[in-house]
Order: C-alpha cells, then structure tokens, then sequence
C-alpha cells in the first residue's frame, strides 16, 4: 500500500458515494489507474464494504448504555455460547471482548430508559455464563464516527 492508496482510502471514508470519476479526480489519478487500485483495495480486504451513515436519534433510539459483562468462567465454549447469543441482539450495536476485568464492554442503544430496562431484564441478563452485569449511561459523543488513521 502506497501513499496513492491511502488517498482513495482516506477519500472514501470521508464520502464512499464518491463515482470512481470524483475519486479519481480527487485523488490526481486516470480513471483506469484509480479504478484498479480500488478493485485491488477491495479485493485485498482494506475496503471490507460500503454503507450508509444512519443517524440513530432521527430513528428515536436516543438512549445509550454502556453495559459491562463479566462472565463466570473462561472457558471456551461458554464464551462462544455467549459470544453467539449476544450477536443476535440487534440494539447491541457493538460487542468487545477485553483482556482482564470486566470481559466484555457492549454498547447498547434503544428508544427510552423503559425499552433498555426490558432489554436488559429479558435479553441481557439471560446471556450464557454471565455473572454480573453493570451499565453507565452515555451522556454525550464527543468522537464518534471517526475515519481510521492512513
């Protein structure tokens, strides 16, 4: 990967709609170069996909929680049982694995406080091979969205 290429890169992260023209145009390049260095990005898995930008308090999911877990125990297959389940949770918006205590860090979003109190009762806390749950609440984004650093 060369500086050209971290300029498509850095290009399309600010705008993925970009026509292969713009980036191109952008990015000083032929269409033909610029058009197989993206293919070549994409087929390399540096461009794992496209997607639009959703805005989740225009769709009314304004409350956000922040939800530590730990688990029992480590071992494997209670960690895959856990792992598996909590991925079919679709207001669990991101699921991490950390290294010591707690194990896990999930960010959570729903509607209302009464939306993440069922979430919580009837989904969260029947999660395979958890033993303590502890939420904070998300005041305020101060970096979201953030291009990676090229």
């Amino acid at each position: 990967m060369d500086a050209i290429d971290r300029e498509i890169l850095a290009e399309l992260q600010k705008d993925g709609r970009l026509t292969i023209t713009e980036l191109a145009d952008r990015v000083r390049l032929s269409i033909s170069p610029c058009h197989r260095r993206l293919r070549a990005l994409e087929r390399d898995g540096a461009i794992s996909g496209y997607h639009a930008q959703l805005d989740a308090n225009a769709l009314g999911l304004t409350f956000e929680s922040l939800v530590f877990v730990t688990m029992h125990t480590a071992e494997r297959i209670t960690l895959d049982a856990f792992e598996t389940a909590v991925a079919t949770i679709p207001n669990v918006i991101q699921a991490q694995r950390l290294f010591g205590d707690p194990d896990y860090l999930l960010r959570v979003l729903t509607r209302d406080l009464s939306a993440y109190q069922a979430l919580y009762d009837e989904q969260l806390s029947a999660l395979p091979g958890v033993q303590r749950l502890s939420s904070t609440l998300v005041m305020k984004r101060v970096v979201e969205n953030r291009p990676l650093p090229l």
